[in-house]
């Protein structure tokens, strides 16, 4: 049987600790039979989880016998790993063990170099974090997993339960993996990325000097604005406009307000019923095409299903 081992390290965060167990420990074959054997273990008999605190059965002897590692978030991402567990993952991917992370195991996993030179995602509030500690790896912010074969990530919170399903559909298949997702009450794949929950633009830092122009932009993001419109109204060319956006933002003015302009729709999709088209015109695009083009851009999905995703009822 496929033996499934969940580390857990001290503060550890309970819901990323409980979505893989319940999973797995849940998955039935075609013949009734389990599909995995799910063991937690830690380096110490027990392990602090919030508010409370989680008895161990086993500990870190059990990573170089499993055949599948999961790795879950700790209260502080940024806490030293105890050098013992980052040892033992190195040792279980040495004899080619799967290892996968939940949300702020990410930083768990990528502790030990073992996502080096490969992809990797983690909780988007968390993700420049992450990037800044861990130059080597390419982290996208945007889905809600990334599998690199032996070594697999997943975005924040409930996307766990995205990349466990994943890992059940590539261990025995799409008919195991859709009743594993029912009886988690999940879709067996889910429409989009990590980035349709990123509504509000990232902060400003303080005393930025395009702050007042920022605040412009937003109000009439709905108007059809040029550089040359935007650059006018700050007393600046284009040349120095771009410079400062760059500089300042990371990205050009026109990219900044066509962002905007999605986060301004996403709050119209999720508290109106505006039909598409009308919202489209609405928040300043020209046709609804390029709305649809640039939304799913944004977002990594279409307006309507996102809608039907958070729209309040």
């Amino acid at each position: 049987m496929h033996t499934v081992a969940v580390l857990a390290l001290d503060s550890v965060v309970p819901f990323d600790l409980a979505t893989p167990m319940e999973v797995f420990h849940r998955t039935r074959l075609a013949d009734g039979r389990a599909g995995y054997q799910v063991r937690i273990c830690a380096e110490t008999p027990t392990v602090t989880a919030g508010a409370f605190s989680i008895a161990v059965p086993y500990g870190l002897e059990l990573l170089a016998d499993a055949d599948t590692i999961i790795v879950p978030g700790v209260a502080d991402p940024d806490a030293a790993t105890p050098a013992n567990a980052l040892d033992a993952l190195r040792a279980a991917a040495a004899n080619g063990t799967r290892i996968a992370s939940t949300c702020g195991g990410a930083f768990t996993l990528a502790a030990t170099g073992l996502l080096d030179g490969l992809g990797a995602t983690t909780h988007w509030v968390a993700a420049d974090q992450f990037a800044a500690r861990f130059p080597l790896v390419h982290v996208d912010p945007n889905v809600l997993y990334v599998d690199n074969g032996q070594f697999l990530t997943s975005a924040g919170a409930a996307a766990g339960l995205d990349l466990c399903l994943h890992m059940i559909r590539r261990d025995y298949g799409a008919a195991v993996a859709a009743d594993a997702a029912r009886l988690s009450v999940m879709p067996l794949e889910r429409a989009g990325g990590q980035a349709q929950f990123i509504v509000h633009e990232p902060p400003i830092p303080d005393g930025i000097t395009l702050e007042p122009l920022l605040a412009w932009l937003r109000d009439n993001a709905r108007h059809e604005l040029t550089l040359a419109d935007i650059a006018k109204h700050a007393g600046m060319s284009t040349r120095t406009l771009n410079r400062r956006f760059r500089d300042q933002i990371g990205t050009t003015p026109l990219q900044w307000l066509l962002r905007v302009r999605v986060h301004q729709a996403q709050r119209l999709l999720e508290t109106t019923a505006h039909p598409v088209d009308h919202i489209a015109t609405r928040v300043g695009f020209g046709s609804t095409t390029a709305f649809r083009d640039r939304f799913k851009l944004v977002t990594g999905t279409s307006p309507q299903a996102y809608r039907r995703s958070f729209r309040s009822t």
